[in-house]
């Protein structure tokens, strides 16, 4: 997967992205002085397999075909851990919508800037590892908003907490594909969010970091953002405009 800073893609495609898009080109500051840094790179390329020897060949060979037109500014490795549950230890995605009704969700739709493309959050997370497994695990619950044996609601949501802060029947539904990285001492989730739409992303962060009403999301004590872009990822049939034909014998 391949996305670029929105303002360079609209500068190479005019009407190839929705106009109101913008890269994450200031920092989010919330309540009790928390800030949401803005990290924001020009391209990214997320690749995924199975085998990480077929990625890191792989990743090699796009930096090489890359060379002279850009530079690497980052580099995150990533696994998955426990099937489906992130570092926290609780399943993550519980909301993401199925693969059928996905596209609904996440592609922009026909007949508007960008069709055919989608809004990438992309975002590292470090935990405070220690601090959170310390605590009770009624006491993580409350924090999530969720149950950590099956993902059930807690009925009501504590309002600070990670649930009620970014619930998706207020701010928009998402498709989230959270992935841990990092080693046993320093670790913690890359954040991948896709929307057809910006604001259900950002309303979600500006709601976690407290900015509207001061009141932060009870997960940001135990996890600090040290990156956050936004992306334009175009359509397939966006990118092959750009493609040449290899000259006869190559």
């Amino acid at each position: 997967m391949s996305g670029f800073r929105p303002e360079l893609w609209r500068d190479v495609v005019p009407d190839g992205a929705p106009r109101d898009l913008a890269g994450f080109n200031r920092d989010i500051r919330g309540a009790e002085g928390y800030v949401i840094p803005g990290t924001q790179h020009d391209a990214v390329l997320w690749l995924s397999g199975s085998a990480y020897d077929v990625i890191f060949d792989e990743s090699r060979q796009a930096m090489a075909t890359l060379a002279g037109l850009a530079s690497v500014a980052e580099e995150t490795s990533s696994w998955p851990y426990r099937h489906d549950r992130d570092l926290t230890g609780f399943i993550d995605g519980t909301e993401n919508p199925s693969l059928l009704d996905a596209a609904k969700v996440l592609v922009i739709p026909e007949g508007t800037p960008g069709a055919g493309g989608t809004i990438l959050l992309l975002q590292k997370w470090v935990h405070a590892a220690t601090r959170w497994e310390s605590l009770e695990v009624v006491a993580q619950e409350r924090i999530i908003g969720r149950r950590k044996e099956d993902s059930s609601e807690l009925d009501p949501k504590p309002p600070e907490s990670h649930g009620a802060r970014t619930d998706q029947d207020v701010f928009g539904h998402i498709f989230r594909r959270n992935m841990p990285y990092g080693t046993v001492t320093n670790h913690g989730t890359i954040f991948v969010g896709f929307s057809a739409e910006q604001g259900r992303l950002s309303r979600m962060l500006e709601s976690m970091a407290g900015t509207v009403d001061g009141v932060r999301d009870a997960l940001t004590r135990y996890t600090t953002p040290l990156t956050g872009a936004y992306y334009f990822i175009p359509s397939i049939e966006a990118i092959g405009r750009f493609l040449t034909e290899p000259a006869a014998g190559a």
